[in-house]
């Protein structure tokens, strides 16, 4: 493996006052295989996108094979040797497989709009190499989600690009899907393309990368070997959140009586990407029970299944009784309220009015104890009670999220990734009022989070979510000894 097919420095994208990309470099030689990794809004994708040429550097150098195409029009790049596969899918659904390769072979001057003779065979033969070559007459939506991900990878190379770019290639995949597709990029070693691999699953790119290059809020965190990159204690503290903490209610009887609410096999699909696959889990009356998993784990579509905002198969009940059926104001009605990952706060309304919303189904006087308890709890939405909602800080726009939930008296509140984008200051406030929510009520508590150390403290039980899938339950100092080590 000699010279050096992508080389990127410098590299700096500013949206206007936020800066997605701060001064990322790096390179990949012939034959290799580079992970770019760090959570949900680290700035990967839009790494990805700055040397594609679908957003343009504000600074920086992407050069291919030598040659710097920073700013280029995205046909001119990909003209220069790099082909990319999106997340997600973009098929033509009126043309066959064959035609989808064949019109990504088409040449790019007007004057010669036909195909070349060579092209159907060439289709053919990319097609054999990705796994369609049983499927080349069929329409992309008879396809299985894994042959619609082959098919954006057919057409990612079918102009023999010295470069590939791949993001979050095993989203919605199973495990043996992961697998076959993971063998695919692989192959790209042997044909000596420099590949970009972008994902925020650490273990899924472990076995199939050369390096690893992690990020976190658009800056450089790390690169080494994927061993090296997992131990990196800042990488692992920009996952796991910092240290691990417990705190054990052993007052509560966990094992009373039937659950409060009772998942049983629930699973989702997506059009043909699964969601959710066969997840189980139960929660009792008065427990905090958290999901820890990565984004994309299948943790807001858990939620938005029990809620009834997603068909699913499977079962979920309700203090004894199937909620299958109903809708989801009743199941809002019945005491299940969630406190959704994007707030759906009403901006131009009063904190005081998103509340009193919050609480319409009360009568005055229990709203007027609900809203002051609520002010203790959050006293700073007090400050702000005559203040628009869009007008709050981030931090104040959750507190008021949470509270409106509250507002509602729900027996089971559901908390969806409640500390995202949020500054330590604020995290450390969200957490005194959970943990006075956990001393003084009974409410029940289910909250989903990637933020291990802001998870764990408030929780009696801990399930693990990892690709659709359950893959770990227990206590939290259990997982502290057995499942920290393996989150990533």
């Amino acid at each position: 493996m000699s010279g050096v097919l992508l080389d990127v420095a410098g590299l700096h994208k500013r949206f206007g006052g936020l800066v997605a990309v701060k001064d990322i470099g790096f390179t990949i030689a012939p034959g290799e295989i580079l992970g770019l990794i760090g959570p949900n809004g680290s700035g990967k994708s839009t790494v990805m996108k700055l040397i594609m040429g679908i957003e343009k550097p504000n600074a920086g150098v992407v050069r291919i094979a030598g040659q710097d195409v920073a700013g280029w029009p995205t046909h001119r790049i990909a003209r220069a040797g790099v082909g990319i596969v999106f997340q997600h899918s973009r098929p033509l659904h009126r043309q066959t497989v064959l035609e989808n390769i064949k019109l990504a072979m088409l040449p790019d001057s007007l004057l010669r709009l036909a195909a070349a003779p060579h092209v159907a065979e060439r289709a053919r033969e990319i097609a054999e190499l990705v796994g369609l070559g049983q499927v080349l007459h069929r329409h992309p939506p008879t396809l299985p989600f894994a042959d619609l991900r082959r098919m954006e990878l057919a057409k990612a190379i079918a102009r023999d690009p010295k470069v590939v770019l791949i993001d979050e290639p095993f989203a919605g995949l199973t495990a043996a899907e992961v697998q076959a597709f993971s063998a695919l990029i692989a192959g790209f070693r042997a044909q000596g393309r420099a590949v970009l691999l972008v994902d925020h699953n650490v273990k899924g790119v472990v076995a199939l990368v050369d390096r690893v290059l992690a990020m976190y809020l658009g800056e450089y965190v790390a690169e080494g070997s994927a061993a090296d990159v997992m131990a990196n204690e800042t990488v692992r503290r920009v996952y796991l959140g910092g240290k691990i903490e417990t705190h054990a209610r052993p007052d509560l009887d966990r094992h009373a009586g039937a659950p409060l609410l009772d998942v049983r096999g629930v699973s989702v699909l997506y059009g043909k990407a699964q969601a959710l696959q066969d997840v189980s889990l139960h929660v009792r009356e008065q427990e905090f029970v958290s999901v820890v998993g990565l984004n994309g784990a299948g943790k807001t579509t858990l939620f938005n299944a029990i809620c009834g905002l997603v068909p699913y198969g499977g079962e979920v009940a309700w203090d004894g009784a199937a909620l299958r059926g109903q809708s989801t104001a009743m199941i809002a009605r019945g005491g299940i309220v969630q406190c959704p990952e994007t707030r759906e706060l009403f901006g131009d309304m009063s904190v005081r009015e998103n509340l009193e919303l919050g609480g319409q189904r009360l009568a005055p006087s229990e709203r007027r104890d609900q809203l002051d308890w609520l002010f203790a709890l959050f006293p700073i939405l007090l400050q702000r009670e005559r203040q628009a909602a869009r007008t709050l800080s981030g931090g104040e726009q959750q507190m008021l999220a949470i509270a409106r939930a509250l507002m509602m008296k729900p027996r089971l509140l559901i908390l969806d990734e409640p500390t995202l984008g949020l500054a330590p200051v604020i995290l450390e406030q969200l957490s005194k009022a959970l943990a006075e929510l956990r001393r003084t009520t009974k409410i029940t508590v289910l909250l989903g989070e990637q933020n291990v150390t802001f998870a764990l403290p408030h929780a009696d039980r801990v399930y693990v979510l990892e690709h659709a899938r359950i893959i770990w339950e227990g206590d939290p100092a259990r997982f502290a000894e057995e499942a920290g080590a393996g989150y990533l």
